[in-house]
């Protein structure tokens, strides 16, 4: 179902363009009552980004990252962020991206990726789409520690977690990113079933 009939921009500013782009937009949205109002809204684009849980099914794990992220700390997170590994696609394939992403932050080259679905992170504001994937891994797979890049700096913490110790870890608050407990929630589903 398009909607663009019911979409008038009236004005874009851009408010800032330093890491990413901040936009103030003032448009006409047509109401299901067929009423024309007008709304500002402020829109945040850094980007789409991927994110991979790897799952070792005999085993009953998944490889997890620990890092600091500014924005969660200075909204009261006195810790680092658990999560799985991500990054923004940058112009690449999301497939590519995602194995770049493995390898990068923990260390593991996957080859064979499985896509299971797509999300918006916080479509109010933020205009981020997410692509989600799942791999198997082994010990075969690992190339290196990981830790991310310096460069963009990132300094990560890899875990290997059992799947009900994970699952207990956001029950008790210990993990709180979003993307990683739809990835571990979609894992207890459809990939863990006792």
């Amino acid at each position: 179902m398009s909607i663009r009939d019911r979409v008038r921009l009236r004005e874009e500013k851009l408010l800032s363009d330093d890491h990413y782009v901040l936009k103030k937009v003032t448009f006409d949205f047509r109401r299901s009552s067929g009423e024309w109002q007008t709304q500002t809204r402020e829109t945040y684009d850094r980007g789409n980004a991927v994110t991979l849980l790897l799952y070792h099914p005999a085993q009953r794990t998944v490889i997890l990252t620990r890092q600091f992220r500014y924005p969660a700390f200075v909204n009261g997170l006195d810790d680092l962020l658990i999560e799985t590994p991500a990054g923004l696609l940058e112009g690449a394939a999301p497939e590519e991206r995602v194995r770049a992403e493995a390898e990068e932050e923990v260390g593991y080259r996957v080859h064979e990726v499985h896509k299971v679905f797509e999300a918006y992170s916080s479509p109010g504001s933020v205009t981020e789409l997410v692509h989600f994937f799942i791999a198997t891994y082994d010990r075969d797979a690992k190339q290196h520690e990981g830790g991310g890049l310096h460069a963009e700096g990132e300094d990560i913490e890899v875990l290997e977690v059992d799947i009900d110790d994970a699952l207990a870890m956001i029950d008790r608050g210990e993990i709180k990113d979003a993307k990683t407990i739809m990835l571990l929630q979609y894992a207890a589903l459809k990939l863990f079933r006792n």
